[in-house]
């Protein structure tokens, strides 16, 4: 076993520890951080194919973006340092069998094919070539891909912020609330 497995088997097993603890903890702001490390390890995993392109992209745009909107949009919707309420059990076994599924149907990919040693050259593509093919509308452009993205990660925000509000006061709450703040505005005269 060679310095570069050491390091691959280091890189996958921090990536999958810290994804576990992203989805598991119960601070929702620990949680973003959990993701945050989550994403650099992939970042790093893309440096250690010699995809400076792909973890240069991976580091600004999710790890430097899309975390940093997630922890900002936790900051302005709620406490950060508040516990969520614990799952109920329905979905607790709803979540277990969608990755139990997620595994089954990934190793059944992963299955269909056979893994060769390749020893050609490695593809050496420019960053101009990528920047002309992701901003093509032609076919083999991803103009249309990249904006069905950047609604993804709109939608992405949207459900960040909805599942982050605070639940709307009760009733009585919200009137002792309007009582006080009447009573803060009304002058008192000597």
């Amino acid at each position: 076993m060679n310095a570069s497995s050491i390091l691959f088997y280091l890189l996958a097993a921090g990536i999958l520890v810290m994804g576990f603890l992203a989805v598991s903890s119960r601070k929702i702001f620990r949680s973003a951080i959990w993701l945050l490390f989550c994403l650099v390890g992939i970042a790093g995993l893309f440096f250690w194919m010699e995809m400076e392109f792909l973890a240069a992209v991976q580091i600004i745009v999710y790890a430097g973006g899309i975390v940093v909107l997630i922890i900002f949009s936790i900051f302005l919707t709620q406490k950060a340092g508040a516990e969520l309420p614990r799952p109920i059990s329905r979905r607790k076994i709803f979540s277990a069998m969608a990755a139990v599924f997620g595994f089954a149907f990934t190793y059944g990919l992963i299955r269909q094919f056979t893994f060769n040693e390749n020893t050609s050259e490695p593809l050496k593509i420019t960053v101009s070539e990528i920047g002309t093919k992701m901003l093509a509308t032609g076919e083999g452009g991803y103009a249309l891909p990249f904006e069905v993205v950047s609604i993804l990660l709109l939608a992405a925000m949207v459900g960040c912020i909805v599942i982050a509000m605070k639940a709307p006061a009760s009733p009585q709450k919200a009137a002792e609330k309007q009582k006080t703040i009447k009573d803060i505005q009304t002058p008192v005269l000597p």
